[in-house]
């Protein structure tokens, strides 16, 4: 029996790991694929854009937490449904493998949605992946630099405001750790004043942040932004965006070069095209035991899934501790369904709901609703996320890295790895004439 599982993020990491722990080495061949040789720790991922902690901290080996799954580096570029069988192109030389499967996983997770706003595709900054913190915090150091010698006070401004727009967990923890990262870096920047040159404005479309999680908790996380310098702007939507500003639907335009987008995100597109019934976000439909509709031994979870509750109407959120439960109630429904035994579906209860600030603040909602903010909801948030993170030394890792952040400030070098600029500059190097890109374009 083949059971090929697409996508080596939380859910589908954590599908095989069970499966590997229920089933006989004779019974079932595992495959996983990911676009990416690690797992990604996402909840952490803020903290990496900021600098607080080291980028391979936060990411694990697909392979180091596997025993006999075999892993393919690559992106699933076919799905053909009906033949069983999947086409990858390799990560790395691009050569093209043909994976077939009895039992076929879909845990591709999502992507940032742009949601047809003109400009946003090819001028904002998403933060879904290790690429973009990196970016991002390249953007932000690059911009200090710029505006450290800008002689023109209206370049300089622009330069120095940033914003972020989405007021859910991404742009709350975004916009707090980059505060942070301000205040411990300027002073390398002696021209620069924090509080009175620097701008980092917070745009959400609704009528409070963090929305869809207790009102306390957004009351909270809107106050504390804004009394640390953040100017917090809800009920307020982004009409446009190019490389010079962003343009609000209430008229209002702000010079900026710094967008980080969090306003949302959406499947994968692999799967939007498939011959299964979709949700109105693109997500694929399935049964309360994960398993597709008129698709025999075809699942789905994590984030390009629809999953429904028990309660008629309601679904799972698309969120990292939903996905890591997911993936372990799955394998044992394939488990299940391959010893001719009924499948279950999937209850889960959140143990709570936690966001960290920055500064040593954080908001956190836990049983019965009950909401815990400041100092308490921080360490909270850092306990139980460094609980989660796979591997022993990266939790030895990140702790480290969060007891030197108490000691020293945060680095400011910029390193432009695998950057256009970085190939400019090899090439020119080599006594080449390169053809220059722009100058700003970390």
């Amino acid at each position: 029996m083949r059971i090929l599982i697409l996508g080596a993020g939380f859910s589908g990491v954590a599908t095989a790991r069970e499966l590997e722990r229920r089933l006989r080495p004779d019974e079932a061949d595992i495959t996983i694929v990911g676009r990416d040789n690690f797992e990604l720790f996402t909840p952490m991922l803020p903290e990496v854009s900021s600098g607080s902690l080291e980028t391979r901290h936060i990411v694990t080996p697909v392979r180091a937490q596997l025993r006999r799954a075999r892993s393919v580096l690559g992106e699933v570029t076919a799905i053909d449904l009906d033949a069983h069988h999947v086409e990858v192109q390799h990560s790395i030389n691009g050569a093209k493998h043909t994976l077939a499967y009895d039992h076929l996983v879909f845990a591709l997770g999502s992507v940032t949605s742009t949601f047809g706003i003109p400009g946003v595709a090819e001028h904002a900054l998403p933060l879904k992946t290790i690429e973009d913190a990196e970016r991002l915090r390249n953007r932000v150091i690059a911009s200090l630099e710029l505006a450290d010698v800008a002689n023109d006070p209206a370049e300089r401004s622009r330069l120095l405001t940033y914003v972020i727009v989405g007021g859910g967990y991404t742009g709350a923890e975004g916009a707090g750790e980059l505060i942070d990262l301000f205040r411990s870096i300027t002073p390398y920047y002696r021209a620069i004043s924090p509080s009175r040159d620097m701008r980092i404005v917070l745009i959400e479309a609704g009528t409070m942040l963090l929305a869809g999680l207790p009102a306390e908790m957004g009351r909270y996380t809107a106050k504390n932004l804004a009394a640390r310098g953040i100017d917090v702007r809800l009920g307020d939507a982004v009409s446009s965006l190019d490389d010079r500003a962003i343009t609000l639907a209430s008229g209002t335009v702000i010079p900026t070069a710094t967008v980080l987008w969090s306003a949302g995100v959406r499947p994968t597109p692999v799967v939007r095209d498939l011959p299964l019934e979709h949700a109105r976000n693109g997500g694929i439909v399935v049964g309360r035991d994960f398993a597709v509709p008129q698709r025999p031994g075809v699942w789905a979870l994590g984030d390009c899934a629809w999953i429904p509750t028990k309660a008629a109407g309601e679904w799972y959120p698309m969120t990292a501790q939903h996905a890591i439960r997911e993936g372990p109630a799955l394998a044992r429904n394939i488990v299940a369904t391959l010893r001719g035994r009924p499948t279950s579906p999937f209850n889960y209860t959140a143990l709570g709901t936690m966001a960290s600030l920055g500064a040593r603040r954080g908001v956190a909602s836990i049983a019965n609703g009950f909401v815990i903010t400041g100092f308490p909801a921080w360490f909270l948030w850092r306990l139980y996320y460094l609980s989660r993170l796979p591997g022993f030394d990266r939790q030895v890792r990140v702790a480290f890295d969060w007891g030197l952040g108490l000691i020293f400030r945060r680095d400011i070098a910029e390193l432009r790895i695998h950057t256009q600029r970085a190939r400019e500059r090899a090439a020119s190097d080599a006594g080449l004439d390169p053809d220059r890109g722009p100058a700003f374009a970390p």
